[in-house]
Order: structure tokens, then C-alpha cells, then sequence
């Protein structure tokens, strides 16, 4: 009986350290995107953002800094446990959606992350930026040190 006490609690174990690390889409999203923001090539200036996106998507929006984090699950009109609110200028917060449902989220400091994505104008929503996958999606390229940046103006 202590044996199979004892696959039992070895067996729940197993599987709740699998499901802690287990990865969500979106982040699994964000590290292929991350991959191909980096293979850029150095010659490259301009580049179609689903060139770089490996997923499906059909919103993007890029939320201006210190935007409160019930303000973004307003905005994309649902909650996800992993939001966090930027602290500060420079950092990305940025939500792919496909069919109303978070596909890709990057956030943090493009120092840390890489790469970075900026874009100002088109569809604003509350304090968002907006963009759909069927306008012009062409980004300027520039690379500061060993960051990409991906500018759209």
C-alpha cells in the first residue's frame, strides 16, 4: 500500500510541475516572433510585420505606458492572468488578438527583450493604439546596439 501511495504523490507531482511550466500561447507566440524580429537582416530597412508574425492575427494593439490593466481587459474584452502595466516611457506593451482572443503579448523593456515595436497613428481605442492585419503593416527597421526596432511612423 506505501508503494502505491507513493507513485501516486510522485505521479501528481510529475504533472503539477508540468502544468507550472507549462508555456501559454501567447507566450510561445511572442518567443517565435522574438526569433524572427532577430533574424532580420542587417541589410533589411523595411519590412511587413506578418513577415515576422509566425501566427495568425487580425488586431494588434499597443497600449501607451502606465495604461491601467483593467483599461486593457476592457480594451481587448476579456481578462488573462499574465497582464502587467508598464512603469515606464520606454517600455512595449503590446496584445496580438485573433478572433477576440490574446494570441501573442510582449511586454517589457525591447533592451531586454531584443527587439522592440512601435507604432503611432491609425484606430485609437481608449488608450491604445490599433492596427488590423489587412492595412499597410510596412515598419521601418533600426538597430541600436544589439537591439531591433521595428518603427512604424
Amino acid at each position: 500500500m506505501k508503494y502505491k501511495k507513493t507513485i501516486i504523490l510522485i505521479g501528481i507531482i510529475v504533472i503539477a510541475g508540468f502544468l507550472q511550466f507549462k508555456k501559454d500561447l501567447w507566450d510561445k507566440n511572442e518567443e517565435l516572433l522574438q526569433e524572427n524580429v532577430l533574424k532580420i537582416g542587417q541589410s533589411v530597412e523595411t519590412i511587413d510585420l506578418t513577415e515576422v508574425t509566425p501566427f495568425e492575427w487580425d488586431k494588434v494593439y499597443s497600449f501607451s505606458p502606465y495604461t491601467p490593466r483593467e483599461a486593457i481587459y476592457e480594451t481587448v474584452g476579456y481578462k488573462w492572468d499574465r497582464i502587467q502595466e508598464t512603469v515606464n516611457e520606454g517600455m512595449n506593451q503590446i496584445v496580438f488578438l485573433q478572433d477576440g482572443k490574446v494570441v501573442c503579448y510582449i511586454y517589457g523593456y525591447p533592451t531586454n527583450n531584443g527587439y522592440g515595436i512601435y507604432y503611432s497613428g491609425g484606430v485609437t481605442s481608449g488608450e491604445a493604439a490599433v492596427l488590423n492585419s489587412h492595412e499597410d503593416l510596412k515598419f521601418k527597421v533600426k538597430r541600436e546596439d544589439d537591439v531591433v526596432y521595428l518603427i512604424k511612423e
